[in-house]
This record gives structure tokens, C-alpha cells and sequence, in this order.
């Protein structure tokens, strides 16, 4: 019916320009907030997903660095008994030498190889006692070596990439204070 029209809208306040505008800026107003907490939401996705990148190559690098030590680790004993069978005697026969000079080659190659996927020697023997790469089986008294200080590396230490594969035993010297010059600090 064309009045039941005009009835609807009396019923209805009347809206007048200004309270249209308010009801639009309102809208405008939540939008623009509901906008705003959509753009953070879609910054922190794309920062969650660039620090997930990040871990990731962090994560792929190590395993392509560090992939294999488990392999190496399980060959040191191997090259801890070859060490041990060349500390032979100097005095010994021409075949038993040349015997030593084969082996000498074969721990040359063992080493070439491992160093180049990254293991490196500890050098230990005369350097200070680091707990972090040495491992002390014994404690010597000395008058010779300074306090603290490697005397006499027992199994090789090594490292793969910079971290510890395995640490070094070694003795470790602690001064002994000689008599005179004991007298003299007493």
C-alpha cells in the first residue's frame, strides 16, 4: 500500500543531515580500526614468517656444518689408536720404521680428509688449561712449567667448525715453589 510507506517512517526518527554524517564517520571510525588491527595482524604474520625464514637457513646451515658429526665422532677412536701405535720407541728396526713412515702417511691422509670437512686439531701441549677444550687426567708438580699450564697431551683434542668434538687429555702443571724461592716470599 503506498501509505503503509509514510506510516513506517513516522514511526522512525528523523534523520537529519548532521546525524547522517556522524552515523557515516561512526562506520568510517570502526572500519578504520578494524583495517588497523588488520594491518597489524598482517606485520606480525609477515615478521613471524620472516623470523621462521631466518631459523630456518639458521637451522639448515648448522645441519650442512654440523651434519656429519656424528660419523666423525665415531672415527676419533680410530684416530686415537693410530696416534697411540706411532708414540713407538725411537730405537727400532728399518722394517718396524718403515712401517711407522706408512702409518705416519695414512694419519697425514686421515687428517687432510677430516680437515676438510671442518675438524681441526686442538693444539694443547705448553698452551694455558682452557676446561672448555682440555680435559685434565692428571696434575703434575712442576719447578719447569708455569702454574696452569699443559705439560703433556694424553689422547688429542679436536674441534669441527669451531665447536668442541672432543677435548683433550692432558696433564696440568702446578708450580712448586722452589726453596729459595720460597724463603724470599715468606
Amino acid at each position: 500500500e503506498p501509505g503503509s510507506e509514510a506510516r513506517a517512517s513516522a514511526h522512525e526518527p528523523e534523520r537529519t543531515p548532521e546525524l547522517k554524517d556522524q552515523e557515516v564517520l561512526k562506520k568510517l571510525e570502526e572500519k578504520e580500526k578494524e583495517s588497523a588491527a588488520h594491518y597489524d595482524k598482517y606485520m606480525r604474520a609477515a615478521a613471524d614468517l620472516e623470523n621462521y625464514k631466518k631459523r630456518m637457513a639458521r637451522e639448515h646451515a648448522d645441519l650442512v656444518r654440523y651434519g656429519n658429526e656424528k660419523l666423525i665422532k665415531d672415527l676419533m677412536p680410530i684416530l686415537d689408536s693410530l696416534d697411540r701405535a706411532l708414540k713407538q720407541p725411537d730405537d727400532v728396526s728399518a722394517e718396524v720404521q718403515a712401517f711407522i713412515d706408512g702409518l705416519k702417511l695414512i694419519e697425514a691422509q686421515f687428517m687432510a680428509c677430516l680437515q676438510k670437512h671442518g675438524v681441526e686439531k686442538i693444539e694443547a701441549r705448553g698452551k694455558d688449561f682452557d676446561p672448555n677444550l682440555h680435559q685434565a687426567v692428571m696434575m703434575i708438580e712442576s719447578e719447569d712449567f708455569e702454574d696452569n699450564k699443559v705439560v703433556e697431551e694424553f689422547e688429542a683434542g679436536y674441534l669441527l667448525n669451531g665447536r668442541l668434538l672432543k677435548p683433550a687429555k692432558v696433564s696440568v702443571s702446578k708450580r712448586v715453589i722452589k726453596g729459595a724461592e720460597a724463603a724470599d716470599r715468606g
